[in-house]
């Protein structure tokens, strides 16, 4: 029972809304009615400006690391931590407090391998700012940045065993399929992407900004 509880409060931490709780409170906007739509940090970046978007990105990663640190908060040892991280991406992409309309997992997946694992949580932030920096696309760097991440989990414990010691193949599993479900949710992104009308940020080689 203590177990389900605990599966059950993941998910209830990843169905925190943050972009639309603090849009609502703090700017009277429903961020689901403005921009792309959608309910996470670059809609909200977009749409409420970048305080309130490093708050929400903030606060989706420690969703999923607080989520993901369950188990050793309440002393369970029976099942791999990486399930209560994966509760609170189902959370944050289905959340029960925002009519199960949520994000695309990038920000509280991250917050799952900052609770699983900080050293691999800090070569993966590498690998998404330097994308980004290459890209100026949040959208294609989340893809290109999961798929890198994914591969990452299979061949690290080979050559790099400081930052992920062994090999974990339920990590990998769950890196896939976040990765898979990653890509489904900017199906719509892609199309903008390959009809070069995809938004730019004002950062890195191709920002907005050089287009201008």
């Amino acid at each position: 029972m203590k177990l389900i509880l605990l599966l059950v409060l993941a998910y209830l931490l990843g169905s925190i809304p943050s972009g639309v709780w603090i849009g609502k409170l703090f700017f009277k906007k429903d961020i689901r009615q403005h921009g792309s739509g959608n309910t996470g940090t670059t809609n909200t970046f977009r749409v409420l400006g970048k305080t309130a978007g490093t708050i929400v990105l903030f606060m989706d990663i420690l969703k999923g690391t607080l989520a993901t640190c369950l188990p050793v908060i309440f002393h369970v040892t029976t099942i791999n931590p990486l399930w209560f991280g994966v509760c609170a991406i189902l959370g944050h992409t289905f959340p029960i407090f925002a009519g199960f309309k949520g994000g695309k997992a990038v920000a509280t997946s991250a917050g799952m391998l900052l609770g699983f694992n900080p050293l691999f949580f800090i070569y993966s932030s590498i690998i998404f700012v330097v994308t980004l920096f290459c890209t100026s696309m949040v959208s294609l760097t989340s893809m290109i940045s999961a798929t890198l991440i994914t591969l990452s989990t299979i061949i690290l414990p080979y050559i790099a065993p400081g930052i992920l010691p062994k090999q974990n193949w339920l990590l990998t599993i769950i890196a896939f399929l976040v990765s898979a479900f990653i890509f489904y949710r900017h199906k719509e992104n892609i199309l903008r992407i390959k009809n070069h009308t995809e938004s730019r940020i004002p950062f890195g080689l191709n920002s907005s900004k050089k287009k201008n």
